[in-house]
C-alpha cells in the first residue's frame, strides 16, 4: 500500500487518480503512520451525484475553441500568438523553476509560507510530465506547469506564471491550460484532466476561473482526515476556535477538519 500514497508537508497523499481511492481502514492508516507523517488525507466514492463539502475540480471533455465565448476566444489566441507551450524535461523546471515559484507566491502574497528547495523537489514525488511556457519573441522562459499523470487521467498540480506577464494583457493561462486540455483530453482522449480539489488555504482562484472559462466542474467525493493520536488531540482542542486562529497552515488543517465532518 506504501507505493499508492506519498509524503508531502507531514501529510499522506493517494498517488493514483482519484476514481481509484478508497477508503481506508484503521490497520492501514496505522501502517502509513508507521512510515512517518502526521496526518492521512483519504478521499473515496470519487465523482458521487450528491452535493457533498468536498470535491475535485475535473474536465472530463474538449470541444476546441467551440466551447469558450467570443471573449474567451480572442484570449486564447493572443495568448497562443504571444508564447509558445510546449513539453520540456523536468531538469529544466528543476534547475530554472524554484525562483519564479517564490516570485509567483510572493504575487499571492502568502507571507507566512517558507517555501524551501526540498519544498519544491518534493512536487516531483509523482509520476510527472512538464510544461514550459516561452515568450517567442525571446524564448523566455515565463512559466510551467507540472502535471501527474497516470494511464487514463492527469492532474495540474502546479501551475506557475512570472506576475509581470500574467498582468500585462497577454494571458498566459489561457494559452497553457488551453494547450494542455487539447493535449490531454483531445489528443491523447484521456478519461479527465483535474486541478486537484477542493482548495483549502483559498490563496488563488485558478479553480473559479478554471470552471469559470474552461468548463471545468466540481465531482463531488467523501473526505475523511486521519492524525496522529497527539495531532488528533490538537485539532479537537482548537477547531472551536477555527475561525480566530491567524496562522495560516493550522487554519488551513481546521478546515480540512471542518469539510471532513460535514462530508461523512
Amino acid at each position: 500500500m506504501m507505493t499508492k500514497y506519498f509524503l508531502y508537508r507531514h501529510a499522506w497523499r493517494f498517488k493514483g487518480t482519484h476514481h481509484n481511492e478508497t477508503e481506508l481502514t484503521k490497520k492501514e492508516v496505522n501502517k502509513l503512520f508507521m512510515n512517518g507523517g502526521w496526518l492521512v488525507r483519504n478521499t473515496y466514492d470519487f465523482d458521487k451525484k450528491e452535493e457533498n463539502s468536498f470535491w475535485y475540480i475535473i474536465k472530463d471533455n474538449f470541444y476546441g475553441l467551440a466551447e469558450n465565448t467570443t471573449k474567451e476566444r480572442t484570449k486564447i489566441r493572443k495568448s497562443l500568438k504571444t508564447y509558445d507551450y510546449r513539453i520540456i524535461d523536468v531538469n529544466i523546471i528543476k534547475e530554472r523553476g524554484f525562483e519564479l515559484y517564490k516570485e509567483v507566491l510572493r504575487d499571492y502574497q502568502i507571507k507566512d509560507r517558507k517555501v524551501t528547495y526540498d519544498d519544491f523537489l518534493s512536487l516531483f514525488n509523482n509520476e510527472y510530465e512538464c510544461w514550459g511556457c516561452f515568450e517567442k519573441k525571446t524564448n523566455e522562459f515565463i512559466g510551467f506547469s507540472i502535471n501527474y499523470i497516470w494511464r487514463d487521467a492527469c492532474q495540474y498540480e502546479v501551475s506557475a506564471i512570472l506576475p509581470k506577464y500574467k498582468h500585462n494583457s497577454t494571458y498566459p493561462y489561457y494559452g497553457l491550460i488551453y494547450s494542455m486540455n487539447k493535449y490531454y483530453l483531445g489528443e491523447k482522449k484521456l478519461k479527465y484532466v483535474s486541478d486537484g480539489s477542493r482548495t483549502i488555504t483559498e490563496h488563488s482562484n485558478i479553480q473559479d476561473f478554471l470552471m469559470h472559462n474552461f468548463k471545468f466542474r466540481k465531482a463531488y467525493c467523501k473526505l475523511k482526515v486521519h492524525y496522529k493520536w497527539w495531532v488528533g488531540v490538537v485539532v479537537k482542542l482548537l477547531f472551536p476556535f477555527r475561525n480566530v486562529i491567524p496562522f495560516r497552515n493550522v487554519k488551513a488543517i481546521l478546515k480540512m477538519e471542518e469539510y471532513s465532518r460535514k462530508s461523512q
